[in-house]
């Protein structure tokens, strides 16, 4: 007679298929981009990824915030080579672009967003980065952001890999078991 799997043996088989079914939503339902209509009082969009800048000079553009902070600029950039590498106005740079150097990473990004959102007085946040990091980005922010800020999601579509959202996927649940802990 067959002895029935242990106490342990269950719990771990439930955690694996909680785990499998997570990552098959976090991998099918990827965020979508904000419709073109919304307005906030202000863009970030996290550097590393094709398609963000764009999307965010575009949102500042038509008219759908007033100010932008392009959050993990290379510290080698300079504002003027930003303009021309994006055609962005000098004018318009000094009067409604931020340039944010101190960030290296997601978190870190956060915590600068979080000050120039401070700063400015943001209420509501137009978050623009790529649609398989849009989870832990915002879940960053929202972490250390001032509280009751509206952070609308809008996501720049992508064809990630099987391993990016795997590793993706992955560092979200690291960080939100971190932030659970307390670290």
């Amino acid at each position: 007679m067959r002895k029935p799997p242990g106490l342990f043996r269950r719990i771990g088989s439930a955690l694996i298929l909680v785990w499998m079914l997570g990552f098959l939503w976090f991998a099918w339902f990827l965020p979508q981009r904000a419709p073109d209509g919304t307005a906030t009082d202000g863009i970030v969009v996290l550097t590393g990824g094709g398609g963000r800048i764009p999307r965010a000079l575009a949102m500042l553009d038509a008219g759908k915030a007033r100010t932008l902070l392009v959050s993990g600029v290379d510290r080698q950039v300079r504002p003027a080579e930003f303009a021309a590498e994006y055609k962005v106005d000098p004018a318009r740079l000094n009067c409604c672009i931020t340039l944010g150097f101190d960030s290296v990473d997601t978190r870190s990004n956060a915590r600068e967003a979080a000050q120039w959102i401070a700063q400015h007085k943001i209420r509501s946040v137009r978050l623009v980065t790529t649609d398989w990091h849009m989870r832990r980005a915002t879940f960053d922010l929202w972490v250390v952001a001032p509280k009751g800020l509206v952070i609308v999601r809008d996501a720049v579509p992508s064809r990630p890999s099987l391993k990016i959202l795997f590793l993706e996927y992955n560092k979200l649940l690291a960080r939100i078991v971190a932030w659970l802990l307390g670290w």
